[in-house]
């Protein structure tokens, strides 16, 4: 037996816990998001652009919570019970969708929604870098997307079986997605063990001070930079659901976009998330860009089935490769004593390049096209290529 893979450490149970928990709200969640969309705008007659204006408002809310949960789960050195009340927070809202009746009861499910998520995000990613060895934390936030991942194309599958069953009623599919989000908070509840805080040597501090600011490294700064702008040129995936749309899909099979991405992006995500503890992050980071490119590219020309197929497939595989990475380089980048700070404040730059990007995308989408939509996306994506490619030579920080 190989010496070095003997003594290479196991990935342990507490990740594999995270993931499963992560795999049972995204099923839950999918059920709702992969349907969403054409209830939006077929049933409750919203238009493209306020699709645009709430999923972006959403997903951004959910990012900027990020900062103070992360802030707060490094000052009170705990993440579990952080994590539990985003993720209840999860499971109180899934029951408002099926309620709605117009755009502002969604708008109002959808900011619970990821309120929950924002809560949950970065304590739970902060716990993944605290239990995971340093040499395998590339694969362990890998096992964790993959395992989210899993859950994000099982719940499709399940809304396209209850959808056919049911006759395309979309308010009980979305009923039955509360018992999977209230089986996660179970198994977060009583299947995951947080190590013990290391013990405290001074007074608790603020970790959103400027002092305590001024310690994360100008590395750490350029990870957030270039997350951001890795955000902003991918805007949110409804708008892969509504493309699909236009080639033809049944509505009750429209939920198969979701299906197909997501299947990439679990199949691909924890070997990527391997390949990272190995190759340089610059060159996994231009091959994300230029999977992202070509997907957009793709998407903008055609609306076929094949053209469809192919973008999902690309920009699948861009997510797996890209997502697991920029992870375990803010973990490797941040003090172990703020982590939670540093994931949170990375998403807040995310969040607001998410909040553009898909405002853009509605806009564009309204005004020009379908076609326009992706053609910014994907000049966006080139203009972060370029700007990467320049800055590539000892400019990038190592995972």
């Amino acid at each position: 037996m190989d010496r070095t893979a003997a003594d290479k450490p196991r990935l342990p149970r507490t990740i594999w816990a995270l993931g499963f928990v992560s795999l049972l709200m995204d099923v839950s969640s999918e059920m709702i998001h992969s349907l969403l969309p054409v209830f939006m705008v077929g049933s409750l007659g919203i238009s493209v652009f306020a699709l645009g204006l709430i999923e972006g408002a959403a997903e951004a809310t959910a990012l900027i919570v990020k900062v103070f949960s992360g802030a707060l789960s490094d000052r009170w050195g705990k993440r579990k019970p952080l994590a539990l009340l985003g993720y209840g927070l999860g499971a109180l809202a899934k029951p408002l969708f099926a309620l709605a009746g117009g755009a502002g009861a969604v708008l109002t499910a959808r900011l619970i929604d990821r309120v929950g998520k924002g809560i949950r995000g970065a304590p739970r990613d902060a716990l993944v870098a605290d239990v995971a060895p340093a040499s395998i934390r590339g694969a362990a936030f890998g096992l964790r997307q993959s395992l989210d991942t899993v859950g994000a194309f099982l719940g499709p599958l399940l809304a396209i079986g209850l959808m056919l069953l049911w006759h395309d009623d979309f308010r009980a599919v979305f009923w039955f997605a509360v018992i999977p989000a209230l089986a996660c908070v179970a198994l977060l509840a009583f299947g995951v063990r947080e190590p013990a805080a290391a013990p405290r040597t001074g007074p608790a501090v603020n970790p959103l001070s400027r002092a305590q600011l001024a310690r994360l490294p100008a590395a750490y700064w350029k990870v957030v930079a270039f997350g951001a702008v890795f955000t902003l040129a991918r805007f949110s995936e409804a708008f892969l659901v509504l493309r699909a749309q236009q080639s033809g899909l049944p509505l009750a099979w429209t939920p198969l976009v979701m299906i197909a991405m997501n299947l990439i992006y679990a199949a691909f995500a924890y070997p990527f998330g391997q390949l990272a503890d190995r190759l340089p992050a610059s060159r996994l980071l231009a091959w994300g860009l230029l999977l992202l490119i070509g997907a957009d590219i793709v998407l903008a020309l055609d609306a076929s089935w094949w053209a469809i197929a192919l973008g999902v497939l690309l920009w699948g595989l861009h997510m797996a490769m890209t997502q697991g990475l920029l992870a375990t380089m803010v973990a490797a980048q941040a003090p172990a004593d703020l982590r939670g700070t540093a994931f949170g404040v990375f998403n807040l730059a995310s969040g607001v390049a998410l909040l553009l990007a898909s405002a853009l995308a509605g806009w564009l989408w309204d005004r020009i096209g379908a076609g326009a939509t992706f053609a910014g996306g994907a000049a966006i994506a080139l203009v972060a290529l370029v700007a990467l490619l320049l800055r590539r030579s000892g400019s990038m920080p190592p995972q």
